[in-house]
């Protein structure tokens, strides 16, 4: 069962379009945003690629909005932009078969060290705020996001770092194979704060970065309304502690075999980053490579998401590339590798 992408809501540094990112990967610079009247707590720069004069409020409205962290604000704007951009309005003819499955690393770090603050700082026995609890739980965003569209198909958060967006597809597909839902809204979003500013920049995986990429992917039925931007043929995943780029190569060798296509057919190769010469041994050493991370950072969950957009970009732009096959890759420091391919 293959799925097909029909709408797509961004949100990233390089502004709110799949146009947008596909020119900031090939300029290649960090877009830089300034940052320090965000927090009262320091930061390890002054600028970085966040997302700029992003208003929950402003976009949604005041109810339901107050009390949300900001990875949950994210995904519902980019949700909401996606059934939108699709053209899928939910009603209860259709809701109970449109799910949501999003990409995630911890859920919003921020609101988990707040919340574990709290029980440090205040009188015993621990008089934290409640209001606090919600959002410290990994599927907030997933099921915040369900009650805001009235969703109530599929609905799964799936942990995986930079990797995430590539498993939370692979669980997609499944659902759709298995006919429990005809459509599932598919994404990744990761916030910056403070938290993960110091945890990118302790790591060496800095700077850090700020995204929500979700996609309406939908059962490929005849009369489907709105327009097929690509079509997600394969995902595979794999481990392989030792010799990562080994891995790396065999799952990418899976996911053709799976999805019928040859190699040498594949033109473009998008990641978080790869070198010039990254799986030349699988694929064409001609094949366009598009890294996500030097232009936006460190986006751990989202980046796949925005790999996914960087090439919807390319065939929105070019009409010689539609039709041929393209992959997108991955690959954490522990050695999990994945490889999905699609065709625009």
């Amino acid at each position: 069962m293959t799925g097909l992408v029909t709408g797509w809501g961004v949100l990233s540094a390089a502004g709110d379009s799949v146009t947008e990112l596909l020119a900031a990967v090939r300029a290649g610079a960090v877009v830089g945003v300034d940052v320090r009247d965000r927090f009262d707590e320091p930061l390890p720069t002054a600028q970085a690629p966040a997302i700029a004069d992003f208003d929950v409020r402003r976009l949604l409205g005041r109810k339901g909005t107050s009390f949300l962290d900001r990875a949950t604000a994210l995904a519902m704007v980019a949700c909401g932009r996606a059934l939108a951009d699709g053209g899928l309005t939910p009603d209860d003819d259709n809701r109970h078969r449109v799910g949501v499955v999003l990409g995630t690393t911890t859920g919003s770090l921020k609101s988990t060290m707040d919340f574990s603050r709290e029980t440090l700082v205040q009188d015993k026995p621990y008089l934290v705020n409640p209001v606090l609890f919600p959002n410290t739980v990994m599927n907030c965003a997933s099921g915040q996001a369900a009650i805001r569209y009235g969703l109530r198909g599929v609905n799964a958060t799936v942990a995986g770092g930079p990797l995430a967006f590539l498993y939370a597809l692979r669980y997609a597909l499944n659902a759709l194979r298995r006919g429990y839902v005809d459509a599932l809204l598919v994404g990744g979003v990761e916030e910056y704060t403070p938290n993960t500013a110091w945890a990118a920049e302790l790591t060496g995986a800095g700077p850090a970065g700020e995204a929500a990429a979700v996609y309406l992917l939908r059962r490929p039925t005849p009369g489907l309304t709105g327009t097929p931007r690509a079509q997600v043929l394969a995902v595979a995943t794999g481990f392989q502690p030792e010799q990562t780029a080994d891995g790396l190569a065999g799952c990418v060798r899976r996911a053709l075999a799976t999805a019928k296509v040859r190699p040498a057919d594949v033109w473009a190769i998008a990641s978080g980053e790869l070198d010039a010469d990254s799986l030349s041994e699988v694929v064409p050493a001609a094949a366009q490579r598009m890294s996500v991370r030097p232009a936006l950072g460190d986006c751990q969950s989202a980046t796949g998401a925005l790999a996914l957009g960087v090439l919807l970009g390319h065939y929105a732009e070019d009409p010689a590339a539609r039709g041929r096959p393209a992959l997108i890759v991955g690959r954490s420091r522990d050695g999990a590798v994945a490889a999905a391919v699609v065709r625009g």
